[in-house]
């Protein structure tokens, strides 16, 4: 019998809200794991439009995802190319409170630990110019903006769980994906400053988190098991097939962006469904488990097997080209075959814990729309 915990299955995004706002009941955190293309944007929308249909038309969650981002937009000065800016969408109620409260030192707080950079905000013009030492009105880069947006959400949350009043509508956190375009270091940063800020409020607020960064995401989870706060963990996958919504609990062990992956290939590959970008992805676990064992070489995981050398230069020909997920091409028949073959002799030698991506749907209440 499988140790593996059981998927759950939803018929519909609402559904699965319901699900999400069910775990925050008893738990202070939902801390959700899902790579790109699930719709994890999505779900912080719906999670948040869930909340004012509930309370006739007022929201109940303060939300961070690519809207959020877009709330900031920049002005390059095309014309005189010196005076750069970041405009700023001040008619959301996501900035309900921000020129009264004046959030400057509480964003440079946080901003000091993952960038060396200054800020200065003009409320008449409602905009943002950047400096560095003697350079004024400079455009930083995608990953500095991002890291000045993550601050300003960073210095809300401070100001909901003080209890402010212009955020005492405020009953949940989401938050997706805060580290877009951040190296390893600052996702480590960010994970442990947003773990810290989360477990001192959170008598306060309940929080989603979701994300498809394997360091982040682990950096959460290690934080909050080792703490009082009480942490829910799930994989969260979408079938494009079917339009199902799954759930697979993870909490005896983080969830690996890699395992997911392995598990998508081998359905493709039972269903017989196989398309050129998927080579590309089994180079990429197999480099990411060589890397895992100290090998120097993809080529190392299947070193030893029937017709290595021929895998090995398939892989290398194949996992080359541009292929898109988002227009597939199939692949022929005979290699479909080889790729059947290579991915079998990886997953011999390397017993992975797949999760049940491939369950049929239950008929049960978790599954009903």
């Amino acid at each position: 019998m499988s140790n593996k915990p059981k998927v759950q299955n939803y018929q519909s995004m609402n559904r699965l809200v319901q699900r999400l706002r069910d775990d925050l009941n008893s738990h202070d955190l939902v801390l959700l794991y899902a790579y790109n293309g699930t719709g994890k944007t999505r779900l912080s929308m719906e999670f948040k439009d869930y909340g004012k249909k509930k309370n006739k038309g007022q929201p109940d969650t303060l939300y961070y995802n690519a809207y959020t981002e877009d709330l900031f937009s920049w002005d390059n000065d095309l014309d005189g190319d010196a005076q750069r800016i970041l405009r700023v969408n001040s008619s959301s109620r996501f900035l309900v409170a921000f020129k009264e409260l004046a959030l400057e030192e509480r964003i440079y707080q946080y901003l000091e630990r993952y960038a060396n950079f200054n800020f200065q905000i003009d409320y008449e013009q409602w905009t943002v110019t950047f400096s560095q030492g003697d350079s004024s009105a400079i455009k930083v880069s995608r990953g500095e903006e991002n890291l000045f947006i993550w601050c300003v959400f960073l210095s809300l949350c401070e100001l909901v769980m003080d209890g402010a009043e212009a955020y005492k509508w405020v009953r949940y956190l989401y938050i997706d994906d805060p580290i877009s375009s951040l190296d390893d270091n600052n996702a480590i940063a960010v994970a442990s400053d947003l773990a810290k800020l989360l477990k001192k409020g959170k008598d306060r607020i309940k929080t989603v988190v979701s994300s498809h960064h394997g360091l982040f995401f682990n950096v959460m989870w290690n934080e909050f098991r080792s703490s009082s706060a009480k942490c829910k963990t799930h994989f969260y996958y979408r079938s494009k097939q079917q339009n199902i919504y799954s759930l697979q609990s993870t909490e005896d062990t983080p969830f690996f962006h890699h395992v997911a992956m392995l598990s998508e290939l081998q359905q493709a590959a039972n269903t017989g469904k196989l398309y050129t970008h998927h080579f590309n992805m089994l180079r990429s676990i197999m480099e990411k488990t060589a890397s895992f064992f100290g090998y120097g070489d993809f080529s190392a995981c299947i070193h030893g097997v029937d017709d290595e050398v021929l895998y090995a230069r398939a892989l290398n020909l194949l996992s080359h080209g541009r292929y898109s997920s988002f227009q597939p091409r199939e692949m022929v028949d005979d290699t479909k075959v080889l790729f059947q073959q290579i991915l079998n002799a990886f997953l011999a030698r390397y017993q992975f814990q797949l999760p049940d991506l491939t369950d049929t749907p239950r008929a049960t209440e978790d599954s009903q729309a």
